[in-house]
């Protein structure tokens, strides 16, 4: 296990490429990128202290045509595949829990299709909100709005259009570079059914909730 330091778009898993470590995010928040044969890219999923970035070799493949990068800096604890492999084929309870970690990221993704198919653009962006807020200590969003819009797939005047609307009511300020959460229970009413099922099986099946402040609070 090595302690390392995750800067802003540093590759945590290179897309059609053998990893050679596992990667535990301990803070700082990733995002996973589904990417076409003509470049076009659209985000599948966040993993944060939750979780870790290369979690395909828990099914037994070395790549995935998807790739995973930091868009909040933090920091990991880097695990050569060599000796995770050897854990998870020794060690019943630890694949276990992880396989479990996979069935619920796997979810993640299923609710990403739900939302993108089914939901408006400000309840995808509460969801989105709402999950960045999930795995990042504090109300700060280290975001723009240019990201924003190339994680949700859409063009950067509209997330702007939409910000500016949730920053009306109150449920966030937006500046440069940030999203503060004002009011976290308006933005969950706003985002509706497609935020929350994969939230509840991610408690459901590790045991701890996915929100780190609701961790914080269950630990005090």
């Amino acid at each position: 296990m090595t302690a390392i330091d995750l800067g802003l778009r540093q590759v945590v898993v290179e897309s059609d490429t053998p990893i050679l470590h596992v990667c535990f995010i301990e803070s700082g928040l990733a995002s996973m990128v589904a990417v076409s044969s003509d470049d076009e890219a659209v985000e599948v999923g966040h993993i944060g202290r939750e979780g870790l970035g290369g979690h395909h070799v828990l099914l037994m493949t070395d790549r995935t045509p998807n790739r995973t990068f930091m868009q909040v800096a933090g920091t990991g604890i880097a695990v050569p595949v060599e000796h995770f492999m050897t854990i998870i084929n020794n060690h019943k309870p630890t694949r276990d829990l992880l396989l479990r970690y996979v069935h619920s990221a796997s979810l993640q993704l299923a609710h990403s299709a739900l939302a993108n198919a089914r939901y408006s653009m400000q309840e995808r962006l509460a969801r989105w909100l709402l999950m960045c807020h999930d795995r990042l200590e504090g109300d700060n969003l280290a975001l723009t709005h240019e990201f924003l819009g190339m994680m949700l797939g859409v063009r950067r005047a509209g997330v702007t259009n939409e910000l500016h609307i949730l920053e009306g009511i109150h449920a966030i300020r937006s500046t440069r570079g940030n999203v503060r959460i004002i009011d976290r229970e308006k933005l969950k009413k706003i985002a509706g059914g497609c935020y929350g099922l994969p939230e509840a099986e991610y408690e459901r099946l590790i045991g701890i909730p996915m929100s780190v402040a609701h961790r914080a609070i269950r630990i005090a």
